[in-house]
């Protein structure tokens, strides 16, 4: 039976299609979806036609590629890294982990086209000489979970996958590693913790995992979407990748839209595309009401007023430019009646639950956070709360093993620096500004 039998609904021609090229098929998760649009050719030419690692780095550093989890790291730098005359065993780790909230796209590549993350994994692992990959799943999709080792037992049947692919001395195997639903396991050296069996805490770095990663060897760590685009780079050449967007961000990016707007949903669209472009794809902003704010990349990035980012584009230089950054591309869209406190609220709670308690500037940090915003939201604010919320901000930025403080710490920041008068309204009367009501 297959996984999906209808494609993704609101689909626009608007879009490029690359990590979700098999949409519009029956089935578009199974092997022969997959198969309609090339897929493992490439795997198969490289691996046949013993293609030179270093040329398949040099097509993804002209691609642009950069990781797209959230960092934006250049992939094809970050694939030099890896130790080439090794001779042990060398570890391939896809970090499909994606909790936060408003981020829900790499579960769609899952969803509808599990096998080129497939084959984006064995290129990899063909080109950084790894045998062994695992696939670390949000522990919340397990659905999309089962969908994936459904395709994993394709590939290997197919011959994609296993030993001594397509008659030569190359082998790969790829697992599914099921996560238990941990923020803290999205940050790449946790993830590798909780591979290992251990509990999901960040490393000190250095080491790097491209020098000591999982079980102490080295390790290339990418994004479902980065892995993903990989295939596609190679078939039509980085110089292509690089031309579907702009300088410094090449290619194509999904974006998962949601708050209040028409429709909500993943859209793959060209890196620097207009915000107001695609905002309209989405539907615009619901019920004819007035656009109030927007979370571009995630909770974790700062929130931009409307009018900051109506100019604006979608690409890390032009959310930069605007005051605020891409990250994994989980644009939160605010309208009109939203009460910016009541919303950092739920934000600083996110992060205050989701600490791993490692850090004591993050453990207690950002408790402290939220027990304030929870006063002010409660009527027992007090006016010294603004500025002590911004010095304890401060003090966790920086100051930790992974950016999970830095990301605590910025929804803070920007939301006191965009919408200060809401938070001293609130305090002065206790009751929003907007709503008109206490909690």
């Amino acid at each position: 039976m297959a996984a999906f039998d209808t494609p993704v609904q609101h689909r626009s021609d608007k879009e490029t299609l690359v990590c979700l090229r098999t949409l519009g098929q029956p089935d578009p998760a199974s092997l022969q979806a997959y198969l309609n649009v090339g897929g493992y050719k490439q795997l198969q030419r490289l691996v046949q036609d013993k293609v030179k690692a270093t040329d398949v780095i040099t097509q993804v550093k002209l691609s642009g590629l950069r990781g797209r989890g959230g960092a934006g790291f250049p992939t094809g730098l970050k694939w030099s890294f890896m130790p080439r005359y090794y001779d042990g065993t060398k570890y391939l780790v896809c970090n499909t982990d994606e909790g936060e909230p408003g981020t829900f796209k790499d579960r769609d590549i899952i969803r509808y086209n599990p096998h080129q993350l497939i084959e984006g994994m064995a290129i990899a692992a063909y080109t950084l000489g790894a045998r062994v990959g695992y696939n670390y799943i949000h522990g919340e999709i397990w659905q999309d979970y089962e969908i994936f080792e459904r395709a994993l037992d394709e590939a290997r049947a197919a011959g994609f996958i296993g030993e001594n692919l397509f008659g030569t001395t190359f082998s790969f195997d790829l697992f599914a590693v099921h996560g238990y639903g941990a923020y803290i396991c999205g940050e790449e050296t946790a993830l590798i913790e909780s591979i290992e069996g251990k509990k999901g805490q960040p490393r000190f770095k250095p080491p790097f995992p491209a020098s000591y990663g999982v079980f102490g060897k080295p390790t290339n760590v990418n994004n479902t979407e980065s892995y993903t685009s990989i295939p596609w780079i190679l078939e039509h050449g980085g110089d292509a990748f690089q031309a579907l967007g702009v300088p410094n961000s090449g290619g194509t990016k999904l974006f998962s839209v949601s708050g209040h707007v028409e429709r909500p949903g993943n859209y793959e669209v060209r890196m620097g595309m207009p915000f107001t472009e695609l905002l309209d794809i989405a539907g615009g902003v619901w019920k004819g009401r007035q656009l109030k704010a927007v979370i571009p990349g995630g909770p974790s990035t700062a929130v931009m007023p409307a009018a900051a980012i109506m100019g604006a584009t979608m690409d890390y230089d032009g959310l930069s430019k605007a005051g605020s950054s891409l990250g994994a591309g989980s644009m939160i869209v605010m309208d009109e009646t939203t009460c910016m406190v009541k919303t950092l609220k739920r934000l600083s709670y996110f992060f205050y639950e989701e600490s791993c308690g490692q850090c004591t500037p993050c453990r207690e940090g950002t408790g402290w956070l939220y027990r304030v915003v929870k006063r002010i939201v409660e009527g027992e604010g007090r006016m010294g709360d603004l500025d002590l919320l911004t010095d304890v901000s401060s003090n966790i930025s920086g100051r930790t093993i992974c950016a999970l403080g830095d990301a605590a710490a910025t929804p803070v920041l920007s939301f006191i620096k965009h919408f200060r008068p809401e938070f001293e309204y609130y305090i002065q009367h206790g009751k929003s500004m907007v709503t008109g009501k206490a909690e």
